[in-house]
């Protein structure tokens, strides 16, 4: 659970129940600053140098509401993000949200839900007969401040009553308790962002280990959820193909004869990430070369580096092979 040092209050969030529930919540914690913004900007959180900002965005919460109806797109993982709340306590060195949340990315919850979630069944009614997909996680992770937002409980059962959409996020925690008797009728799959001991111990900090995840994982689908993992960002080190190896063989022996589904993206950058992270992680080992890199175009019109052609190719190869072995092919929804 994510504990803050501070949480910043929008004028708006307190005409909504949910925003004053949180704000009871804190106000009887020790230790929590309580701050209020009444033009909706996000001020007072201290630091002096990139490296000071981080750390306390990284340790503030602001409460407020989503003021854009729209959704964005969020290939290919769904038809569409459903924004319940944005940033990510965790502090990987290489996480994209380093180039969105600004030098103090702070995590911040949405308390008018039921706005959000009518908005998803306009979008659900536009597409019929074709089902949707919402992506719950895209540019967060909802399990730290599910305890006091229950922002999943109520979308899993939003989505658990509908007949022709669907519900999915990503995490990388390990707080799910709240979340296994509640009625999702097999409508949300709960995804586990998992990586080798390797890269979790050396990037992913404040984050459990994959061990842990793991446990989480297998309460999940014994609770009937369908479940998925997320390998990302591989890295092609050293003796990548052996610790990957070794992790694919890990799940398959604790999920044995479960259907699981997988996606496997490989670690790519944007020049501004670059920048970003180096100054924030002024000794990081992140493999960031750009000569040792393709560069190429994505989906929303920056460049980005990512390995080269044969790299991705060994790489496919290598996860289609090893994932085919232990969970049948049609275990893969897409590598990139």
């Amino acid at each position: 659970m994510f504990v803050p040092k501070r949480v910043v209050f929008e004028e708006k969030a307190l005409e909504y129940n949910l925003g004053n529930n949180i704000l009871d919540y804190f106000k009887h914690k020790n230790n929590v600053e309580i701050l209020y913004s009444k033009s909706g900007r996000i001020v007072g959180i201290p630091g002096k140098n990139p490296e000071e900002m981080y750390l306390q965005g990284k340790n503030t919460l602001v409460v407020g509401i989503r003021k854009s109806s729209s959704f964005q797109s969020c290939r290919p993982s769904a038809h569409y993000q459903l924004p319940l709340c944005s940033g990510c306590m965790g502090m990987c060195e290489y996480c994209y949200l380093n180039t969105q949340m600004g030098k103090r990315p702070y995590m911040k919850v949405y308390v008018n839900l039921d706005e959000i979630l009518n908005k998803a069944e306009k979008y659900e009614i536009e597409r019929y007969p074709n089902s949707t997909i919402f992506e719950g996680a895209a540019t967060s992770d909802p399990i730290p401040v599910e305890f006091y937002t229950g922002a999943l409980k109520k979308a899993i059962e939003f989505f658990g009553s509908r007949d022709n959409s669907y519900f999915r996020f990503v995490t990388k925690f390990t707080d799910i308790n709240s979340l296994l008797n509640l009625e999702h009728n097999g409508k949300t799959t709960i995804r586990f962002s998992i990586n080798t001991d390797k890269i979790i111990t050396q990037f992913e900090h404040r984050t459990p280990k994959v061990e842990e995840r793991l446990r989480a994982a297998f309460k999940v689908i014994k609770a009937g959820y369908k479940l998925g993992f997320i390998i990302a960002p591989v890295f092609l080190y050293s003796n990548w193909k052996e610790e990957y190896k070794v992790l694919l063989e890990k799940i398959n022996n604790i999920f044995q004869g479960e259907e699981i589904s997988f996606e496997v993206i490989s670690h790519r950058f944007t020049k501004r990430a670059k920048e970003n992270i180096l100054k924030v992680y002024s000794s990081t080992s992140l493999p960031m070369e750009e000569e040792g890199r393709k560069f190429k175009y994505g989906q929303f019109g920056y460049g980005k580096y990512i390995y080269k052609r044969e790299e991705l190719e060994d790489m496919k190869e290598f996860f289609e092979k090893n994932i085919g072995i232990n969970f049948g092919a049609g275990a893969i929804n897409y590598i990139i």
